[in-house]
């Protein structure tokens, strides 16, 4: 063989190669990410009062780390429950309270992450707050972790009360001391809200929302968010004081898995 057809041998193998690199990564691209339908909004554009400190795009939740699929700290419900809060914010302003939402929709790739977390029993790693006096071995048992999520339907969301003026929340550092979520207002991690006995995912009975053991204000406070939220078509979970989902449910048997993002809302059809 002659050095000019190697030559042409070597060139004619290296633009292939060139070819196959450019062509390769189209073809096996990603199928773009799923879209919300039309009838889901951002809260804020409903009302832009309702404070939002969205605890799955921080560390600050009982995995210590962002959930999949929270790409922005932003509050995704479907219209009818976000108008079903603006109401309610409305009733809440004139008695010098806001609500505060702590997760809305949640993609179903989140779900998939507790459920990985909670198969995995050597992550212990936020436990003194989330769940000092649960095994973790008993979180599907007990029903504090599930394979799906009725927020994956658009119409739930977790939310306390704020009394007004609104104060600041000083943020997690990770690694920082953790206390029980069912510790004294003033010693357990600071939160604007009033209290309501325990911190939000705080999985223990005391967060049950009618547990005979909160009293006094701890009680009250629950019973204005309550019956509050009920008063507009918001029901509560009776075992978490801060879990509500607007009846009718527009979708209750569809499990969404768009990310929570503008984009997600954006450029829908």
């Amino acid at each position: 063989m002659t050095r000019l057809s190697t030559a042409l041998r070597g060139l004619v193998t290296t633009v292939a190669a060139l070819l196959a690199v450019t062509t390769v990564p189209a073809a096996a691209q990603a199928a773009p990410d799923p879209k919300a339908p039309e009838d889901f909004v951002a809260l804020r554009s409903v009302d832009p009062t309702i404070i939002e400190e969205m605890r799955y795009v921080t560390p600050h939740n009982f995995v210590g780390e962002r959930i999949d699929g929270y790409r922005q700290p932003l509050c995704i419900l479907t219209r009818p429950a976000a108008e079903a809060l603006h109401r309610a914010q409305t009733r809440l302003l004139r008695q010098g309270y806001s609500l505060k939402v702590y997760d809305c929709y949640r993609p179903q790739r989140a779900v998939d992450h507790f459920v990985r977390w909670a198969e995995d029993l050597g992550d212990q790693a936020m436990k003194a707050e989330f769940y000092p006096n649960v095994d973790k071995t008993r979180l599907f048992e007990d029903g504090y972790i599930a394979a799906k999520s009725g927020h994956s339907r658009g119409s739930t969301v977790d939310l306390t009360l704020v009394r007004l003026p609104a104060q600041p929340t000083r943020p997690y550092h990770p690694g920082q001391p953790l206390v029980p979520c069912f510790a004294p207002q003033d010693e357990r991690f600071p939160d604007n809200s009033v209290d309501m006995g325990t911190g939000f995912d705080c999985f223990d009975t005391l967060s049950h929302t009618l547990d005979p053991r909160v009293q006094g204000a701890q009680r009250a406070n629950r019973l204005l968010l309550k019956n509050t939220l009920e008063d507009v078509g918001l029901v509560n979970l009776p075992e978490e004081w801060w879990h509500f989902t607007y009846k009718p449910e527009a979708y209750p048997d569809t499990y969404f898995d768009f990310p929570v993002s503008a984009r997600s809302l954006t450029g829908r059809h």
